[in-house]
C-alpha cells in the first residue's frame, strides 16, 4: 500500500469506515499526513445499459427511430421521453431495469451543472493534494537537516547540542527559512516578549548552522542583560525541601548543602559518596572544576531511603518536571508566589552568598563553587551587599587566652578581631 499523495510506504492503518456495502479500511501516511482509503472499484457492478435496452418496449417514438440512431446522451432532453420524469413505471408492464434507465436520462438531464462542479471538486482536491506533497517535501527537508545539525554539534564538541536544536526547531515552528538570514531576524524582531539573553542565545544556535553550511550572516546585536539572580531566604528552602517527594527532596537538599550546579549533582553515583567522613565527589560539568564538598547526616539519611535502579541516583529530566508540579502546589498552600521564583540553579545562588557573608572570602566561595575564573565569584559580593543589611550584621564575640583555646575558635568558624588586654578576641556572624 502506497500514500496516493506523496508515494510514500510509510502508510499506517487508521480506523474503519462502515458502509453498506462494506467495511472500508483508513490509512494515514506518516510522510505527508494524507488521509486515504482503500478502492472498491473492482467489487462495483457495472450495468450495461444498451444491453437491457434492446429487451424494452418502447413507447411510439422510440419504435420509429432505429436503434443505430438512438441518442441516450444526456445533454439533450427528449420531448416525447418514453415515461415523464417521476411517472409511476408500473403502469406500462415495463421491468426494474427500464425503471433505471428513465430515471438515468432524467438524472442526467436536470443535473447536467452537477458534471462542472464535480470536475471542480476534483480540481481543488488535487491541487489540495499537491500543497501537500510540496509541503513534506520541505518538511522532511528541514527535518532531515535538523539532524544533520545535531549531528554537527556533536562532532565539534559542543555540550549544550540539545539546547540548540531545541532552539532551531523553535525557530521553524515560528515561520523562520533557516537558509534566508533575513527570515530568522524578522522572527526573532516579532518575538516582543523574549528577552534579549535568550535571542542572543539563539542567534549563537543559528549561527553553529549557518557555519555547517557554509553560509554568513550579519548577526543582530542583542546582549545579555546584566541582573543579579533572586535570593530566597533560608526558611523558603527548607518549605521546598520539606514539601517535595522523596527523591526531588533529597535532590533539593544536596543543592542546599553543596551549591553544585545541578548538572552536577545529578551525575552522583553511589561509590562518590563517603558515608564515614560526609563528602561526595562532584564530578564538574564543561567550566568548572572537579571538587569534594561535606555534606550534611540529613542529606546522606535521604540518599539511603532511595531506590538503587541504576548507577546514577538521579535523572534530572524527571525531577524538573516533578519540582515544577510541586512548587506550583506550595506556592499556592503556603500563599507565597516567592516560591515559583526558586528553581534548582536559585539553591546555588543561595549558597554562594551565604558562604561569602559567613566568610567574606572569594577564594572560599569559588572553590565551593568550581569556578575556574574569579569574576564569576564577583557576582556574589554584590548579593551578599544587597541581601543582608547592617541589621543583620550580628556576631557571636568569645575571647581566647590560650593557643589551644584560639586553635578550637578558627576550628570552628570564628575569625580573629584584635588582641585586648592579653587575651584575643574573635567573632562569627550569628
Amino acid at each position: 500500500m502506497k500514500c496516493p499523495s506523496c508515494s510514500s510506504s510509510r502508510v499506517w492503518k487508521d480506523g474503519i469506515r462502515y458502509t453498506k456495502r462494506a467495511d472500508v479500511q483508513r490509512y494515514l501516511c506518516r510522510d505527508c499526513g494524507f488521509r486515504f482509503s482503500e478502492s472498491f472499484k473492482k467489487s462495483h457492478k457495472k450495468v450495461n445499459i444498451v444491453d437491457h435496452t434492446r429487451s424494452f418496449q418502447p413507447s411510439s417514438y422510440l419504435a420509429k427511430t432505429p436503434m443505430s440512431d438512438r441518442n441516450f446522451s444526456a445533454k439533450e432532453r427528449l420531448d416525447d421521453p418514453a415515461f415523464s420524469s417521476g411517472e409511476d413505471i408500473r403502469s406500462h408492464n415495463v421491468t426494474g431495469v427500464g425503471k433505471q434507465l428513465n430515471s438515468l436520462c432524467s438524472y442526467n438531464s436536470n443535473c447536467q451543472v452537477c458534471v462542472n462542479e464535480e470536475k471542480m471538486k476534483n480540481l481543488v482536491k488535487v491541487e489540495t493534494q499537491q500543497q501537500r506533497t510540496a509541503g513534506a517535501t520541505i518538511k522532511a527537508e528541514v527535518k532531515g537537516k535538523i539532524i544533520e545539525y545535531a549531528w554537527y554539534l556533536k562532532k565539534q564538541g559542543y555540550e549544550s547540542a540539545k539546547n540548540r536544536v531545541i532552539m532551531l526547531k523553535r525557530l521553524v515552528e515560528l515561520g523562520a527559512n533557516l537558509w534566508d538570514p533575513e527570515s530568522v531576524k524578522e522572527v526573532l524582531a516579532k518575538q516582543e516578549d523574549w528577552s534579549d539573553g535568550y535571542k542572543m542565545l539563539l542567534t549563537y544556535a543559528y549561527q553553529n548552522f549557518l557555519d555547517m553550511e557554509g553560509l554568513s550572516w550579519k548577526r543582530p546585536r542583542y546582549k545579555q542583560e546584566e541582573a543579579l539572580p533572586f535570593i530566597p531566604t533560608e526558611e523558603e528552602l527548607d518549605q521546598l525541601i520539606a514539601g517535595t517527594g522523596k527523591k526531588v527532596g533529597t535532590f533539593l537538599q544536596g543543592l542546599k548543602d553543596t551549591g553544585a550546579d545541578p548538572g552536577e549533582l545529578a551525575k552522583l553515583r553511589e561509590i562518590d559518596i563517603n558515608r564515614e567522613t560526609m563528602t561526595v565527589n562532584i564530578r564538574p560539568v564543561k567550566g568548572h572544576n572537579p571538587r569534594i564538598l561535606k555534606v550534611s547526616e540529613e542529606f546522606v539519611r535521604r540518599l539511603s531511603t532511595l531506590p538503587k535502579k541504576s548507577e546514577l541516583i538521579f535523572n534530572l529530566r524527571s525531577l524538573d518536571s516533578g519540582y515544577n508540579d510541586s512548587r506550583k502546589r506550595l506556592a499556592r498552600k503556603l500563599n507565597n508566589p516567592r516560591l515559583l521564583k526558586i528553581s534548582f540553579r536559585t539553591f546555588r545562588h543561595w549558597k554562594g552568598t551565604i558562604e561569602y557573608h559567613k566568610t567574606n572570602s572569594l577564594i572560599h566561595v569559588k572553590q565551593l563553587l568550581g569556578h575556574k575564573n574569579v569574576q564569576n565569584t564577583m557576582v556574589y559580593v554584590n548579593l551578599e551587599q544587597a541581601v543582608f543589611t547592617s541589621k543583620h550584621d550580628e556576631f557571636h564575640v568569645t575571647i581566647a587566652k590560650t593557643l589551644e583555646e584560639a586553635c578550637k575558635l578558627l576550628e570552628a568558624g570564628f575569625e580573629y578581631v584584635t588582641d585586648m588586654e592579653g587575651a584575643k578576641l574573635f567573632r562569627k556572624r550569628k
